[in-house]
């Protein structure tokens, strides 16, 4: 069989032709389809991983500041409580020296009126026992009771220990014209009794002394000399002040107490 080399020759050109053509406008454009559709695919693969990378970023950044917050809300919790712990023990105390100070006011309160009280009996008492003594000596006597608070202050002069009469010669010998001794009565004493008790004295003592005369009621039907802080004295109020501190009276003040 003889071979038309023409013919193979158009075919061979013709099979060549038409596989530039399917390369050309075929086969290349598919190649390039289906290059980029593998680049979408990769960057659509590349996206979600970054997309799932992000995601595990946020959802440990979120982790991280949920515990961060339940920490900061664990704190604020505690330092609410401890801050309400302390306000209370702080009211608490404050109350207690708020109370502490009133019971420690009206317990003050109470004393000093107990003590006017008390002070006002015994005024009232010895003011009593004065006008009583007063119209005894001159109802029984035929003398006034100031006579005879004169009388005993001299006599409680004599009768002074030595011990005591040396310490009040000394002090009336150190005071001077300028600060004289001081003779307190609880009434005005008239001349003659003045010059009496000064007599007592310098003739007690040994020697002349200045005398300053001076009334004070709060004596108490009473007569008190006094120099450079020595002092001698009489008065009723010596009496019922050891009434007063007697066994019976004291148990009275006892009991006053406790009911109060």
């Amino acid at each position: 069989m003889l071979i038309d080399w023409f013919t193979v020759g158009a075919q061979v050109l013709n099979f060549i032709i038409l596989v530039w053509l399917m390369k050309r406008f075929l086969y290349q454009p598919v190649l390039n389809a289906i290059a980029a559709r593998e680049q979408k695919i990769a960057a659509a693969l590349a996206d979600a991983a970054d997309t799932k990378a992000e995601a595990h970023k946020q959802k440990s950044e979120f982790e991280q500041k949920n515990l961060a917050f339940e920490q900061q809300r664990a704190d604020l919790l505690q330092q609410a409580t401890d801050s309400a712990t302390a306000e209370g023990e702080r009211l608490r105390t404050e109350a207690a020296l708020v109370a502490d100070k009133a019971n420690a006011a009206r317990a003050k309160a109470l004393s000093t009126d107990t003590q006017h009280l008390h002070a006002e009996i015994i005024r009232h008492t010895q003011q009593q026992a004065f006008d009583i003594a007063r119209r005894v000596l001159s109802d029984l006597a035929n003398t006034s009771l100031e006579q005879r608070a004169s009388d005993v202050f001299i006599q409680r002069l004599q009768n002074a220990d030595g011990e005591t009469l040396a310490s009040l010669s000394k002090a009336l010998t150190d005071a001077s014209e300028s600060t004289p001794a001081l003779l307190r009565s609880a009434f005005i004493l008239p001349a003659s009794q003045q010059s009496a008790i000064q007599t007592a004295l310098e003739d007690k003592l040994g020697h002349s002394i200045v005398l300053r005369f001076e009334t004070s009621p709060d004596l108490i039907a009473g007569i008190e000399i006094s120099a450079q802080g020595q002092k001698l004295a009489w008065s009723i109020a010596d009496y019922l002040s050891a009434l007063s501190s007697s066994p019976h009276t004291a148990h009275a003040k006892s009991d006053a107490t406790e009911a109060a």
